[in-house]
């Protein structure tokens, strides 16, 4: 696939040139050691969601989210600050490897931060390209998903805050309900096995009557 000049540019309005004098591979040290499954068949490319995902809308929208959230650097030691000027040198291929399938994400950088209760719980810092994507990816996919999760999930959701959870809940117990459940899986994220969840057939792609998707929205199949 080939791209124009002036769309595959990735220009900021008003962006200095920090960061652009380097090269690739000083903030690509650990992306060689990453390995990944490629699926046969992708159903988002024949939607053309990826072409959604990497639309310069969707990227400098993901771009503001990434350099308001600021954060630490990742394996590769790229801050924030230094992300506009790597894309405008790197947009192009990485926009090309993205739109292939090509596009390998680096290890992500884990770091131990105390818990009030006491302990450390482990956090896991992304590449700031990594986050970018992350972000951009999600801006396209939310969209889609978010209208079938449940009406009781409050967490983590466009225009749904944890005011209106405390809200919800008052209005069960004015209603006459009484018992409250508190469940907490333990490090879920951490311990949950994903290789039979990257084995289900719509995850791997190659059922596509398991899920069709659209950019008006997505249908169970």
């Amino acid at each position: 696939m080939t791209t124009g000049a002036a769309e595959d540019r990735f220009e900021i309005a008003g962006a200095t040139p920090e960061g652009s004098g380097r090269k690739p591979q000083e903030y690509g040290g650990g992306a060689a050691n990453v390995t990944g499954r490629r699926a046969a068949y992708w159903p988002e490319a024949a939607t053309g969601l990826m072409d959604e995902i990497v639309s310069r809308g969707n990227m400098m929208a993901a771009y503001s989210r990434v350099v308001s959230n600021k954060g630490a650097p990742g394996v590769d030691d790229m801050p924030v600050s230094a992300l506009k000027g790597y894309l405008q040198e790197q947009w192009p291929r990485i926009k090309e490897e993205l739109l292939a399938g090509k596009y390998h994400p680096q290890p992500v950088r884990k770091v131990d931060i105390p818990k009030p209760g006491g302990g450390t719980r482990m956090l896991g810092i992304p590449a700031v390209l990594d986050r970018l994507i992350q972000q951009a990816t999600h801006q396209v996919l939310s969209a889609l998903f978010d209208p079938d999760f449940s009406e009781s999930s409050y967490g983590f959701r466009p225009g749904r805050s944890a005011h209106q959870a405390v809200k919800a809940a008052q209005k069960y117990v004015h209603s006459g309900l009484r018992w409250v459940v508190d469940i907490d899986l333990e490090k879920f994220f951490d311990r949950v096995h994903h290789d039979p969840l990257m084995s289900l057939p719509f995850l791997r792609g190659d059922d596509s009557s398991v899920i069709e998707y659209s950019r008006a929205g997505l249908k169970a199949g």
